[in-house]
Order: structure tokens, then sequence, then C-alpha cells
């Protein structure tokens, strides 16, 4: 889903609330300036999406006209085709990555981290027939995650594990150096991240 697409749907989105909603909160909301907020705007009402109520003096008020919410149905639905191909390529990609562990007889895997992405690490390493002994939180651990304890890097050496798997995204990469602080030999951390 192309950009413009994916800006028009967030401002659609907005107004379909039906809170008063500014140029300025939109502009935020969507990391851009001001200004092209406004020209999103202008091209909506030009393309009959949205109109335009004077409320109070130089107060106005936003609606998603019929037209407007067959366009925001639209690009809902573009927008979830494009996230679930995303994901069907994503998990892929990490098959395509973690599979050779299984090759190589490992059994045991700890992951590091509680995002999004060690969530797709650990369907797709259960999906593997991989066992997940633990999860590594760089803050501390406590508790779980889905179904699997949450330990600190300290205590990571009582689970054993074959080999810890760091997903994510270049800046969690940092963290990392909290697992070889703990003593976590290198050969041990395998990174999902190039």
């Amino acid at each position: 889903m192309e950009k413009e697409s994916q800006r028009q749907l967030v401002i659609l989105n907005e107004i379909a609330e039906g809170r008063p909603v500014t140029q300025r909160a939109m502009a935020e909301k969507l990391g851009v300036a001001l200004g092209l907020v406004n020209l999103y705007l202008k091209r909506l009402i030009r393309k009959g999406y949205i109109k335009v109520s004077t409320i109070p003096p130089h107060r106005i008020k936003y609606l998603l006209t019929p037209k407007g919410m067959a366009e925001k149905a639209s690009l809902t639905y573009e927008y979830m085709d494009y996230s679930l191909s995303l994901y069907r390529q994503t998990r892929k990609t990490l098959r395509e990555g973690l599979e050779p562990l299984k090759q190589k007889g490992v059994r045991r895997i700890a992951i590091f981290g509680l995002s999004e992405a060690a969530e797709l690490t650990y369907l797709t390493l259960r999906e593997l027939g991989l066992e997940v002994v633990a999860v590594v939180s760089p803050d501390g651990g406590a508790g779980d995650f889905l179904g699997v304890p949450v330990l600190r890097a300290a205590d990571l050496k009582k689970e054993d594990p074959d080999l810890i798997v760091v997903p994510g995204f270049p800046k969690e990469v940092p963290n990392v150096n909290l697992l070889k602080e703990n003593g976590i030999p290198e050969k041990k951390i395998f990174s999902l991240i190039s």
C-alpha cells in the first residue's frame, strides 16, 4: 500500500470518529508537516470524500460523505490485504532464517525481548518444533510471555538454552550487550538482525 493511501486512510479514520480534530493533530499523528495535511484535506474535499462545515467563526468541522465512507472501506481493505501480505512474507523470512537452527541440532531456545518481532519468532519456532524455554526481558524478568517464563538475563543460565535468538529491529541491538554482560557466550547468541 502506498504511503499516500495510508495517510489518506488515517485522515478518513480520524474524521469518521466524529470527534473534533485539527490539522495540527492529524499532522502529529501522521508525522508529517501541517501543510501536507492541508494538501491531503483539500484533495479529499475536491474528490468529494469529505465535506467542511463552519461551526463558530474560525472553526471548521470535517464530515465524511457517503463517497468518503466507501473510499475509507476500500482503503481499509487494501491496508488489511497489504498487512497480511507483509505478515506472510515476514513469517516466510523467519522460517528461512530459523530452519537451519533445527538442522544443526538446536532444540532449546530462549528469545531475547518482548516485542512483536519476538511474538512472530515464537510462533515460527513452535511451527518448526523447537522448544522455547524462556524469554529474556532487557528490563528484568517477571510473569510470562505467550505462556513462556520471562527471565532476567542473569537468570538465563539456569534454563541452559542451546541458543538465544535475538529478533527485532536494529535499534534494539545495544540491549544484546546485556546478555554478554551476564556471561552468555557470543556463540550462543543468534541474531536475526542483519
